[in-house]
């Protein structure tokens, strides 16, 4: 995610340059044909890439703003997370008690439930962006790995250790009826929001809408290359490059965030979400090794 006000000119060329040279030579045969086989038979009218200019307009708004809803609902979801990890992390210490047990088990009970959360947020990072890293399973219970590697879907996996492990502490008188209802809650709402994020990620986005959108961004580049080109002549060429220019970018921009959980600079900062709720539940556990949050890159982007 971009933490900059201003984007670097190098990064805007970075993402555009292929394009920008596409559109250049377009342009540039566009005004070759004009004036080597249309000048002296048709005049192109006006209207053509008004009318082009306006359907491009109603695809661009259209594609960016549903871009940004599944964008802004991915990040609302690992807000939920964050608000949800903490509570959960808040229970477990609160609720699992027993009075002739000795502080050394309760804090391991605590801990195994609290690591494991964060296993589970790790894995659901790396099950997002594509796959899972060994790093990922730093937190899970030396016991549970086993286990874990044989379900395709790690998470849920990891949801079902916990609520196991709450149905046990329940019957050995850890966690009463109530406080075993409430932990409960939270593993429902960490499931339904893993959930939602697997929603985002596997819903593909129409595809007719961002192929028609290029193909009319390109048919309005070299009607206003041609049109341009019977009063500029060859300042056609810069003038309908900077005017393709401006659909374009937008519509990159848009297309960039289709898919918030990819590893790039406009998607949500995974890394730093998970980092930050890793470090509120070690603190909440009183650990003194406690990673660092994760910094933005060069002071622009964070991942």
């Amino acid at each position: 995610m971009l933490v900059t006000s201003n984007i670097r000119v190098s990064r805007i060329l970075r993402n555009t340059w292929h394009v920008d040279l596409i559109m250049i030579a377009s342009c540039t045969g566009a005004y070759l044909i004009h004036k080597y086989l249309l000048n002296y038979h048709i005049q192109i009218p006006v209207i053509v890439p008004t009318v082009l200019g306006t359907a491009i307009a109603f695809f661009i708004g259209f594609n960016n703003n549903q871009s940004y809803d599944r964008w802004w609902e991915a990040r609302k979801v690992w807000g939920a997370l964050v608000n949800d990890s903490r509570s959960w992390a808040r229970s477990v210490l609160s609720y699992i008690d027993k009075e002739e047990v000795a502080p050394e088990v309760l804090k391991g009970l605590r801990t195994r439930l609290i690591y494991r959360h964060i296993g589970f947020l790790y894995t659901l990072k790396g099950a997002l962006r594509g796959g899972v890293t060994d790093s990922d399973k730093t937190y899970i219970p030396t016991g549970d790995l086993h286990e874990v590697d044989e379900h395709t879907n790690l998470p849920n996996a990891l949801l079902l250790l916990q609520a196991r492990e709450l149905q046990a502490l329940h019957q050995q008188g850890y966690i009463d009826g109530f406080r075993l209802i409430q932990l409960d809650a939270l593993l429902v709402k960490f499931t339904d929001e893993m959930g939602m994020s697997e929603r985002i990620k596997n819903t593909v986005f129409p595809t007719t809408y961002s192929y028609f959108t290029k193909l009319f961004i390109w048919l309005f580049v070299v009607s206003i290359a041609l049109v341009t080109s019977q009063t500029m002549g060859i300042w056609s060429i810069p003038m309908s490059w900077l005017l393709g220019f401006v659909f374009v970018s937008t519509q990159i921009n848009g297309m960039s965030l289709i898919n918030p959980f990819e590893n790039n600079v406009a998607a949500i900062p995974l890394n730093q979400i998970a980092r930050t709720i890793e470090i509120n539940l070690l603190q909440m556990l009183g650990e003194k090794n406690v990673p660092e949050p994760v910094n933005p890159i060069n002071g622009e982007y964070v991942l």
